[in-house]
């Protein structure tokens, strides 16, 4: 029987693979929902959050688990396509691994069990995976296993904050009957209405 409190990261890995390979070099400097990242940065971001909790799950902790995701503004290299392939490859990988789930480990400097983890690795996809969709003009639908992670990540993190807010910022409300990704997304402190040319 398969532990409930895992799940496979890898549908949602490929997911993102694939927008960004729709990606055109026309399209970098577009901006996204993220405010103050435009597409590339956003492209840097998914690039460094896949090798940081990649390496999370290993419990190889060091420069990539440390540094704090509010930090320099990410960017891009000239191998950005083969370079985030291959760190979303190995992030699946990293949390089939079951010793991944157990424990303690840390990502962006901060110490959580390794559930936890996983489960915050699975609404960064998932979010920035409607963030780049969105931004680049492309169909988006994620996971469901991961989009349900996601959205109780999100939700259970609401109702602690002290003011209500999201912890990316303050929650946009969605009416109780929207489709899971557009609550998912109000959570994250995004509209789901935006576009670029909002």
């Amino acid at each position: 029987m398969t532990d409930p409190t895992t799940f496979d990261i890898e549908p949602q890995a490929q997911i993102v693979a694939r927008l960004a390979d729709g990606v055109t070099d026309e399209q970098l400097a577009d901006p996204t929902p993220c405010p103050d990242l435009a597409v590339r940065n956003l492209l840097g971001h998914l690039t460094g959050l896949a090798v940081a909790f990649r390496d999370a799950a290993r419990k190889d902790l060091g420069v990539t688990t440390d540094n704090s995701p509010n930090g320099v503004v990410p960017d891009i290299g000239p191998g950005w396509r083969e370079d985030l392939t291959k760190a979303l490859d190995e992030l699946a990988d990293a949390w089939r691994d079951p010793a991944a789930w157990t424990g303690m480990t840390r990502a962006g400097g901060v110490d959580l069990p390794g559930a936890v983890a996983a489960a915050v690795a699975a609404d960064e996809l998932a979010i920035h995976g409607w963030d780049l969709a969105r931004a680049t003009g492309q169909s988006y639908a994620p996971d469901p296993t991961v989009l349900q992670v996601s959205h109780d990540f999100l939700r259970a993190a609401a109702e602690e904050g002290d003011d209500g807010g999201g912890i990316f910022g303050p929650v946009v409300p969605v009416p109780a009957d929207a489709p899971l990704l557009d609550r998912a997304v109000g959570l994250s402190g995004r509209d789901p209405r935006w576009s670029p040319r909002r």
